[in-house]
């Protein structure tokens, strides 16, 4: 399958939209980030905390081009679904094995360029506390062998909580962590399951870490326990 985010007008459009929401973002939502130093060259998988719907868009300040995964429903409308295809977003079937999204993702990764953005809670959470991951971030992460960065997001769950029709003007912090190495692959090729969920245990750590900071360089008080 071509890649077709890769034209120069893909490209082109992306950024027109990429540096547009950055400005907005930066006076509405007075982001700030930290932790840029941590952003590997190349590929790796990228690994954020989930608590509201704008934790995909406010990470267009990112000075990467982050490739995302967005449920299907999303592509409902031609229009957004053309927007989200030509700025490098692709489609995942939730609630089933999606075969034809893993590999489109495996070919980001293994292409060696950018991030692909994998939501290691699943679907939006509440509270606190980051819960036990799905182990599908750190099997990408190893199945290509590229870094697993936590990412912490802090301000967007009062930005636009659950059941919000509009935007509130709040504080937003990212926190980009230290990557984390992939489990290695056997002398076959072959992934260890236990290693697998031993580095996911560590990057739930790792993602508690950096939320926690966000949070408090974002004045949250501490979301609902």
């Amino acid at each position: 399958m071509i890649d077709t985010s890769k034209r120069w007008y893909n490209i082109a459009l992306y950024n027109v939209i990429r540096f547009g929401f950055i400005a907005l973002c930066k006076v509405y939502f007075r982001i700030t980030i930290e932790g840029q130093e941590n952003i590997p060259a190349g590929a790796c998988v990228w690994a954020p905390n989930h608590r509201s719907y704008i934790d995909t868009p406010i990470q267009a300040i990112v000075p990467a081009r982050l490739r995302f995964m967005g449920k299907d429903s999303m592509w409902d409308n031609r229009f957004f679904g053309w927007v989200f295809t030509t700025i490098g977003c692709f489609p995942v079937s939730r609630g089933t094995i999606d075969r034809a999204a893993m590999n489109r993702a495996m070919a980001v990764l293994t292409d060696g360029k950018n991030p692909v953005v994998v939501y290691p809670e699943g679907e939006r959470k509440e509270g606190p506390r980051i819960l036990p991951l799905f182990d599908g971030a750190v099997y990408m992460g190893s199945k290509a062998q590229v870094p697993i960065v936590p990412v912490g997001i802090a301000g967007t769950s009062e930005a636009m909580p659950k059941g919000a029709r509009f935007l509130r003007p709040k504080k937003v912090h990212v926190v980009i962590g230290v990557p984390l190495s992939p489990p290695a692959l056997t002398e076959k090729g072959r992934i260890s399951r236990q290693a697998i969920s031993e580095v996911t245990e560590e990057l739930r750590e790792q993602i508690q870490v950096v939320f926690d900071r966000a949070k408090v360089r974002a004045g949250v008080s501490d979301l609902k326990k």
